[in-house]
């Protein structure tokens, strides 16, 4: 019997295609009313461990359970999931209210308690002046609201999302993603959340399951992730633009640890090594844009001469791309404070706000 503060749990899950292995002994417990994004690049399996929990297909071994009850073989229709597509999938020659019912009456839910479902939903949502139009009199983000109301309306405990913003405009995402995440807050139910986008599971997700080879890479709160990835994978993927890897090595001397590549030296004194802590050898050192200061004049651990070669306005900050030795470098800086294309530049940054990966496994070390 699982815990009852566990909504949705996942054992031993495995699914293949033939020869092919597309989630692999993958286990997962979700709390009750927990936000949960599975976040990974096209294939990587997010989408059908999706689908396995939604009943839609059939895993080849492991156990789902949801609220406690082994749900693995039941029908999608007995599992108390509400699911929303990429696809709005909405009846065209249906109304809005028509198309929020619909599901409900072949269910044989009396129609008084389907007009009060309805007319909560489009409360919550904010659809009731929409109510008797057709989907094809509607915007994309108002079609996305009917489907996530057609969810809503069978009352359940959980709901699974399956990409359903990527077919909206980059302005109706960031709306949508709002009134997604103060939906979750009103309702408190547990939310399964599909997405390629990092800055969707980075502003939703309460924990982000990064996906990779049918595998969960890491699993922890969204800063977790983003300050502390286990291996190098999820550094590069977590982080718009992305997280700048140097390739140098770690050496040992006089029992303090730095990082030396291209004629330069990194002192580690202030880095968080693992519990087997710092040993020599070949090493990617990882530093975010955001964490590299330009002419502060403050005291850094580390400091060095670069060139200006790019500078990139982006409204409230300014993305300038440069080079440390001979690897390339990109630094966010305040718009205030851009530096000219051409200029010599000092930068400046503390190794504990690095992440250093094993160069042969990629882990952290």
């Amino acid at each position: 019997m699982e815990s009852t503060d566990v909504s949705v749990s996942i054992r031993n899950l495995s699914l293949n295609f033939g020869t092919v292995s597309v989630l692999k002994n993958l286990d997962l417990d979700v709390q009750d009313g927990e936000f949960l994004v599975l976040l990974g690049p096209s294939g990587c399996g997010k989408s059908t461990l999706l689908n396995c929990i939604a009943g839609l297909m059939d895993v080849t071994d492991g156990q789902i359970h949801i609220k406690g009850k082994n749900v693995t073989w039941e029908e999608p229709k007995d599992r108390g999931i509400g699911m929303v597509f990429q696809s709005y999938a909405l009846y065209p020659q249906m109304s809005v209210r028509g198309n929020l019912s619909f599901g409900l009456k072949t269910a044989g839910v009396a129609k008084d308690e389907i007009a009060k479902r309805v007319a909560r939903t489009a409360d919550v949502l904010q659809i009731e002046p929409l109510l008797d139009r057709k989907p094809s009199q509607l915007s994309g983000g108002q079609r996305q609201r009917v489907a996530i109301g057609r969810a809503l309306v069978r009352d359940v405990d959980v709901f699974l999302f399956d990409e359903p913003l990527s077919n909206l405009d980059a302005k109706l995402r960031s709306e949508l993603r709002v009134e997604i995440k103060r939906l979750h807050q009103k309702l408190a139910n547990t939310m399964i959340y599909v997405t390629h986008d990092q800055i969707e599971a980075m502003t939703l997700a309460d924990r982000i399951a990064v996906m990779r080879s049918g595998l969960i890479q890491q699993l922890d709160a969204p800063q977790t992730i983003y300050s502390r990835p286990v291996n190098r994978y999820v550094a590069d993927f977590i982080g718009s633009p992305g997280m700048n890897f140097i390739e140098g090595e770690v050496a040992l001397k006089d029992g303090a640890a730095h990082f030396r590549f291209d004629g330069l030296d990194i002192p580690l004194a202030r880095y968080e090594f693992d519990k087997a802590g710092a040993k020599a050898g070949p090493a990617t050192f990882g530093i975010r844009p955001e964490h590299v200061a330009v002419n502060s004049g403050e005291d850094w651990p580390f400091t060095a001469t670069a060139p200006v070669e790019i500078v990139e306005p982006m409204g409230s900050d300014t993305l300038v791309w440069s080079r440390l030795g001979k690897q390339a470098l990109t630094i966010r800086v305040s718009s205030e404070r851009t530096p000219r294309v051409g200029e010599n530049v000092t930068i400046g940054f503390d190794p504990m706000n690095a992440s250093l990966f094993d160069a042969a496994s990629g882990e952290r070390l």
